[in-house]
């Protein structure tokens, strides 16, 4: 297993505040690396494994906050973007390279399958630009929606504090205490329907505080305040396909693997590795008592977060510990885009981090709003994602952080989700959930 040296500085890119970002995107590159003779501060690196790394300059141009110790540009930062250590330009052939490129700006390097680093010259970038480029009509690009309307309200008769959408045919559960509703696609446009099922639980008393609808939207799995995880069967006739008992009296999150084999549960000091798919306790990891109120999942790798304001990442087949990143504020939420190659973190002053699964980098969004709740979710699509912080509702464009739109809502947000169609924003709150429908 590969661990983290000791020696790797963490890099982060601090935006100073999400609405300003299109200001900031178009700010000189050179003007980045010129502000460090403007003014120097320090910042303690994150702990790596425990030990305390040195500290580091970082650099302020004036209202705009940039803090840079990576060597990543602007036109890098890509949720899509290849590992900067990887092949470069490979869109060339190894034929078009050799005939294209003369020997005086190869600067001795051979190309043989490998794509050289060296510097262009004033011959080579006159070449690229000769290249035409590919018409705007020609390439597909996933809108991101402009705005929103209120479409429908759901009663749920009680706080939500968990909500799933399923795909056409559109389906919301709404979770509160002592029971699940269901709504069809005829609920999400009005204000009186009634629910299309209730569920139960046999204790009135247990509360949901998390769910997680499978992949083939055919099962739900439930955890809260209670000695259990409830997994249900919602096809054809919903109802109690199992009861996982686990060993802590609250679980606060839940993360379901992309092929809805294994399941996390956060409790207290520990996360429970369940195969959901046999019912079976895998394994009941210790954790920092503090660092386990959110949980999620990206490939062979799964994050922890909670009011030790620390991100820590774990090997899901070794069960070690993998890196440790200081946010320095309270973690409240942690999502994952589709690829599973960005984390987002939410934390207490409503500042957005956004950490890469597999290298070092690291952005964030600074805010410095308290805030009690806040809520991430990422679109199927992968090019935005909403964040609700207390009562107001906010989408950003991914990976600019550009604002797209915001309204607000009487009651603090405590639950939200979108369907996987991208065409509906559920919240749920103390006097029940909301039905947006987005627009294009």
């Amino acid at each position: 297993m590969s661990r983290v040296s000791e020696n790797e500085k963490d890099s982060v890119r601090i935006l100073k505040n999400c609405d300003e970002t299109q200001e900031i995107k178009n700010m000189p590159e050179s003007s980045i690396g010129s502000s460090q003779h403007e003014e120097q501060a320090y910042h303690q690196q994150d702990l790596v494994d425990g030990t305390p790394q040195p500290l580091s300059l970082i650099s302020i141009q004036h209202d705009h906050i940039y803090q840079e110790t990576s060597h990543m540009t602007q036109k890098q930062w890509d949720f899509h973007a290849q590992d900067v250590s990887g092949p470069q330009a490979s869109w060339f052939s190894e034929t078009e390279l050799e005939s294209a490129i003369d020997q005086k700006f190869l600067m001795g390097t051979r190309v043989t399958g490998q794509l050289f680093s060296s510097l262009f010259t004033d011959e080579a970038s006159s070449l690229l630009k000769s290249i035409p480029p590919v018409p705007d009509e020609v390439v597909v690009k996933p809108k991101a929606p402009c705005n929103l309307w209120r479409a429908g309200t759901l009663q749920h008769g009680k706080q939500v504090n968990a909500i799933a959408i399923s795909s056409a045919p559109h389906h919301v559960y709404t979770c509160g205490t002592g029971y699940i509703r269901i709504w069809d696609e005829s609920a999400l446009c009005a204000s009186d329907k009634a629910p299309q099922a209730q569920l139960n639980f046999q204790d009135p008393r247990t509360r949901v505080l998390t769910c997680k609808l499978f992949p083939d939207e055919q099962s739900l799995i439930t955890g809260g305040v209670a000695q259990a995880l409830t997994l249900w069967d919602l096809a054809p006739t919903p109802q109690i396909k199992a009861q996982l008992a686990s060993s802590g009296p609250v679980c606060y999150s839940l993360a379901l693997s992309s092929d809805a084999h294994i399941c996390l549960a956060s409790f207290k000091g520990f996360v429970e590795i369940w195969d959901v798919q046999n019912q079976i306790l895998i394994r009941k990891l210790e954790v920092p008592s503090y660092g386990s109120r959110c949980v999620d999942i990206t490939g062979h790798k799964f994050w922890t977060g909670g009011e030790d304001t620390k991100l820590y990442s774990w090997d899901l087949r070794s069960y070690q510990r993998l890196q440790q990143h200081n946010l320095r504020n309270e973690i409240l939420s942690i999502s994952h885009d589709p690829s599973e190659e960005w984390v987002l973190v939410g934390l207490k002053m409503s500042d957005i981090v956004i950490v890469h699964a597999h290298r070092g980098e690291k952005f964030k969004a600074l805010v410095q709003k308290y805030t009690q709740h806040h809520n991430l979710k990422f679109a199927s699509c992968g090019n935005y994602f909403v964040s609700t912080r207390n009562e107001t509702v906010q989408c950003f464009a991914a990976p600019s952080l550009q604002k797209l739109f915001q309204t607000k809502e009487y009651y603090d947000v405590l639950c939200c989700d979108m369907s996987p169609d991208n065409q509906y924003l559920v919240t749920g709150s103390r006097d029940g959930a909301r039905v947006y429908q987005l627009l294009y």
